[in-house]
């Protein structure tokens, strides 16, 4: 694969990537706004964040969340060999003891479900522990669906097909908001419960039987009676095994988020999950979209031996990545409060609610090229095979995480502990660049990459500053609305991108004219 055509082949994967991602994280506001509407932000909504504690952990311990990025490397080496015949036998067998062992543990965790709650929230009511206790049971199956479907998607990506993948989140997202909707039409009355099956019907059509159509689509075939002993699943037990054991704070930070939210008060851990999902657009759209459509190649490009080819696509990637997520904190976090009104402010939702989620969004906004960062460094390691760098450093990460976690809360309440998100993540992420760029192969790149992020940073301050003053004014002018609102969103990020894009004409001028010598009279 030549150069020019890997960039226009991972150039086309990141226009669908990101794509599909920008639909599906408006599908997950949408779910947001309809979602803080109905219910507002309270103790009851705290248990629907809650219910997804037990889940999201039993598909971390299978490394769930790290399927597509454990396996796309072994069936890369296949393709690389000129072996997809061999490459369908080892999905093969690694998928058999994946659904036996997800199957095992769902059931395991519906047994467990009372004490792990009464557990991990101490501060909810017995009533609570009750409603969360059953709104974790009916979506617990919903891992089962997720964890074989990103066995399906994982090949799709490694054949170079990222459709059918990227179409997954925007059914979920779906399934969620007509199962809420369908409840609270069909009850008279809304109900986290509505909100919880479309959790488990759109996991079933999205991330599973969807995926299944797409690997059978390209030609997917399964061998039942696989060897227990094959080589693969013996590779993916090594890979994946670092991901299971590690404690890394990229998966435990929502799980922070929680517990530590939980702490501070009733509707906090509702008020910062709204806030950190409306962080993680940009981020999906930006940078998730780049590491998606990024990895399969770089995995490829390992395993075909160009490593520098390989180097060059990380530095290219990161680049443009961290470039464009400092551009985007900027907006947001001159813009949080406004931001969070335009969504969430309605029915049950109310202004105090919105000054309580835009602090914590004004913080979360800061982790934005944070996260940029470790979409692109994380997957340069996974696709070396280099599990355990990420994980040991995720999990030094993690162990500073939860004393600063805990004394943020209990100094800056709900601001706190998205402060210590950012915090934490940061430590993580400039731990994994210095490794990654240590290594004698990359050594001398890190200041390029730092190059794109320090020129988009005075555009993000300068827009965010004049984006800020927009807003007060029109706020002050106009009110707060809904439609005064987004009237003043609107106009702010305009001036935003209008101070940003002068700004850099500006400093494009400059730094033109100190590199043209001047002519001697």
């Amino acid at each position: 694969m030549t150069e020019s055509t890997l960039n226009r082949r991972l150039g086309k994967a990141a226009l669908i990537v990101s794509g599909g991602v920008l639909l599906s994280r408006i599908l997950g506001q949408l779910r947001e706004i309809i979602f803080a509407g109905l219910l507002g932000a309270d103790g009851i909504t705290d248990q629907y964040v809650a219910a997804f504690r037990i889940p999201d952990f039993l598909n971390y311990l299978l490394a769930g969340g790290f399927l597509s990025i454990t396996f796309i490397p072994i069936f890369a080496k296949y393709l690389a060999d000129d072996d997809e015949e061999g490459g369908w036998v080892a999905l093969s067998a690694v998928l058999r003891p994946i659904a036996m062992g997800i199957v095992g543990l769902v059931a395991i965790g519906y047994v467990a479900t009372p004490w792990i709650i009464d557990t991990i929230y101490p501060e909810f009511t017995a009533a609570q522990i009750t409603a969360t206790v059953r709104l974790t049971r009916i979506v617990l199956p919903a891992q089962i669906f997720f964890v074989l479907g990103a066995l399906f998607s994982a090949v799709q990506y490694a054949k170079g097909h990222f459709t059918i993948p990227t179409i997954a989140p925007i059914i979920y997202n779906l399934g969620i908001i007509a199962g809420g909707l369908a409840y609270a039409q069909a009850t008279g009355a809304a109900d986290p419960e509505g909100f919880i099956w479309g959790a488990l019907a759109g996991a079933f059509a999205g991330n599973f039987a969807l995926q299944w159509w797409g690997a059978r689509r390209i030609g997917m075939r399964l061998y039942l009676g696989t060897s227990w002993r094959h080589p693969a699943l013996i590779t993916y037990i090594a890979i994946a095994l670092p991901l299971m054991i590690g404690q890394s704070i990229v998966v435990l930070d929502e799980t922070f988020m929680s517990t530590f939210g939980g702490l501070a008060g009733d509707g906090a851990q509702t008020h910062l999950l709204y806030a950190r999902r409306t962080m993680f657009v940009p981020i999906g759209v930006v940078a998730q979209a780049a590491g998606v459509a990024a990895y399969p190649f770089l995995a490829r490009l390992f395993a075909e031996g160009k490593t520098r080819l390989m180097a060059d696509t990380v530095d290219k990637t990161l680049r443009w990545v961290l470039a464009l997520s400092v551009l985007a904190a900027g907006v947001i976090a001159a813009l949080s409060v406004p931001t969070i009104r335009v969504l969430f402010e309605r029915n049950a939702f109310k202004p105090d609610d919105t000054i309580a989620a835009g602090g914590a969004l004004f913080f979360y906004a800061l982790a934005i090229p944070v996260w940029g960062g470790l979409q692109v460094l994380n997957r340069a390691f996974y696709a070396r095979r280099q599990m355990w760098t990420p994980v040991a450093v995720g999990s030094a990460a993690t162990a500073f995480a939860i004393p600063v976690y805990w004394a943020m809360q209990r100094t800056f309440g709900l601001e706190g502990v998205a402060a210590a998100s950012v915090i934490s993540l940061s430590a993580y992420t400039v731990a994994l660049g210095i490794l990654w760029y240590r290594d004698p192969d990359h050594r001398g790149r890190i200041s390029l990459i730092l190059e794109g992020a320090g020129r988009a940073l005075p555009l993000a301050v300068g827009g965010g500053v004049a984006a800020w003053a927009t807003a007060w004014g029109l706020e002050s002018a106009l009110g707060t609305g809904f439609l005064a609102s987004l009237v003043t969103l609107l106009a702010a990020v305009a001036v935003y991108a209008m101070v940003a894009v002068a700004m850099a004409r500006g400093l494009y001028e400059l730094t033109k004219n100190k590199r043209v010598p001047q002519s001697i009279p």
